[in-house]
C-alpha cells in the first residue's frame, strides 16, 4: 500500500469509528504514555510477586544489549527441594512470545508452571524479558517516552536482545544454553540460530507454538489487523508505543472488533484459537498481566511476515530506504535451513492453534529436511491452541515432561 493510502485508511479509521487521539502534553509527548516507567525492585519483580512466594530461590538480573535496552531477566538457580546432589545444573533460557513478558510463566499453581517444573527437574532456569516490556522498559540513554526508544522490530530481538542474554548466561555458567521459546520467542531464536551467532553458546532448542511463516493463521483479529495495515496506520498518526491495554491502539482494536462482528472480550481466544485447557483464575490473572507493550515497527515486520509470506528483515517501504539500510533493494532473508544440522531441536505444537497454524508449521518443519534425522523430535496436540503451551493445566503432563526429557537427553 502507498504512503498516501496508508495516511487514507489512518484517517478513514478515525473518522468512521470517531476515535479521538488524546492530547500532547507540555513535552510533547502523547498523554497516554506520560509516566516514569515502572522500576522493578527487590520487592516488586517477577521473582518476588511469582517465584520466591512458592518457595523458591530466585535471583533479579539486569542485562544491557549492545544498542543500550536494559533488559530484566530472572534466573531460578535450584528446585525447591534445594540444590540436590551438588551436580552442575545445566542453563535454560525460556523466551516468551508477543505482548507479554516472563509472568506468562507463572500464572498457574507451582506444580504446573514451566520454569519451575524445570528446575525442580534440575535445571538452571533463567527467565528473558524483551524490550519494551514492564521491566525492561529502560535503556541507557533514552526514555520511553521518546520515539527513539521504540524505534525497533523483531531484527532487533535478533541481533542485541537475545545475544545479550546468552552473553549473560554463558559468562556466569560458563555452559552451553538449552533454549526454550513460545511464538514470537520461537521466530527470533529460529532467525537467530539461522545467522550462527549463537551456536558456540546453544546445547539445544525447544520450540512451542512455533512461528516462522504465518500465511495460514485463522486468528480473526490477527488477519484483519494484519491485512488492513493497523500497525501502519497507527505509525502514521504518531503512536510509537503498541499498547493494547490503551489510548488509540486500544481503540484501534476495538473498531476492528466492531468492524468484523467479533466478540473481543475474551481476547485470548480471539487472537489464540480456542484453547481447551485453561481455568478462569488463569485468565483472569492472565489478563490483570498481560498483554505487555511492543514497539509499533515490531507489529509492522510481524504484519509484513503475514502479507508477504517470507521471513525476511523489516521492510522500510521502498527500494531505496532498503538499500541505505541494506544495500540491496530487498530486505535480506531469513535462511532458516541454514542451522547447524546437528542442533537438537523438539518441536511442540496444537492442532487448534490460529497463531501458528498446522499448515505453516508442517511448511516450517519441512524447512528442517537436511536436518539430522536424531536431532529432531515433533509433537503435535490435537486439542490445544496456541496458549495452551504456557497456561494449560494440562501442559506439564503433556508437553513440559517431554522437555526436561529432551533437554536431559543433550547431556
Amino acid at each position: 500500500m502507498a504512503p498516501s493510502g496508508l495516511i487514507g485508511l489512518a484517517l478513514w479509521v478515525l473518522i468512521f469509528f470517531g476515535i479521538s487521539i488524546a492530547p500532547l502534553d507540555a513535552r510533547g509527548h502523547v498523554g497516554w504514555l506520560a509516566g516514569k516507567p515502572p522500576q522493578r525492585t527487590a520487592s516488586s519483580g517477577i521473582c518476588a510477586s511469582s517465584v520466591i512466594i512458592f518457595g523458591y530461590k530466585c535471583e533479579e538480573h539486569d542485562v544491557v544489549t549492545s544498542d543500550g535496552y536494559i533488559l530484566n531477566m530472572q534466573r531460578i538457580p535450584e528446585g525447591r527441594a534445594g540444590p540436590g546432589d551438588g551436580s552442575t545444573r545445566q542453563p535454560v533460557l525460556i523466551q516468551h512470545g508477543i505482548l507479554v513478558d516472563g509472568m506468562s510463566w507463572l500464572l498457574n499453581p507451582a506444580d504446573q508452571n514451566l520454569p519451575l517444573i524445570l528446575a525442580d527437574q534440575g535445571f538452571d532456569v533463567w527467565m528473558g524479558n524483551t524490550r519494551g516490556t514492564r521491566y525492561s522498559r529502560r535503556h541507557k540513554y533514552l526514555s520511553p517516552h521518546q520515539p527513539a526508544f521504540w524505534n525497533w522490530s523483531w531484527d532487533e530481538l535478533v541481533s542485541f536482545d537475545l545475544p545479550a542474554m546468552f552473553d549473560h548466561i554463558h559468562g556466569l555458567t560458563g555452559q552451553k544454553i538449552h533454549y526454550l521459546g513460545h511464538s514470537l520467542g520461537t521466530l527470533i531464536g529460529f532467525a537467530s540460530f539461522s545467522e550462527k551467532g549463537l551456536a558456540d553458546k546453544l546445547r539445544s532448542a525447544a520450540m512451542l507454538s512455533p512461528i516462522a511463516y504465518l500465511s495460514h493463521m485463522t486468528t480473526v483479529l490477527g488477519n484483519i489487523a494484519a491485512r488492513s495495515f493497523l500497525a501502519e496506520a497507527t505509525a502514521i498518526i504518531g503512536v510509537a508505543e503498541f499498547d493494547p491495554k490503551s489510548g488509540l491502539v486500544g481503540d484501534f482494536i476495538k473498531a476492528i472488533c466492531h468492524q468484523a462482528g467479533i466478540d473481543c472480550y475474551d481476547l485470548i481466544a480471539v487472537i489464540t484459537g480456542k484453547n481447551c485447557c485453561l481455568n478462569a483464575s488463569t485468565i483472569d490473572l492472565f489478563l490483570a498481566n498481560e498483554p505487555q507493550p511492543t514497539s509499533t515497527k515490531n507489529m509492522i515486520h510481524l504484519s509484513q511476515t503475514v502479507r508477504d509470506k517470507e521471513l525476511r528483515k523489516f521492510n522500510y517501504g521502498s527500494g531505496n530506504r532498503n538499500m541505505k539500510h541494506y544495500g540491496q533493494a530487498l530486505p535480506p532473508a531469513y535462511n532458516i535451513s541454514a542451522i547447524p544440522h546437528d542442533l537438537p531441536l523438539f518441536f511442540s505444537y496444537g492442532g487448534l492453534d490460529s497463531l501458528a497454524d498446522v499448515t505453516d508449521v508442517k511448511y516450517l518443519i519441512d524447512q528442517f529436511k537436511f536436518h539430522d534425522v536424531d536431532k529432531i523430535d515433533v509433537q503435535f496436540v490435537k486439542e490445544y491452541a496456541h496458549a495452551d503451551f504456557i497456561m494449560g493445566v494440562t501442559a506439564k503432563d503433556v508437553v513440559y515432561n517431554q522437555v526436561a526429557t529432551f533437554f536431559k537427553r543433550q547431556a
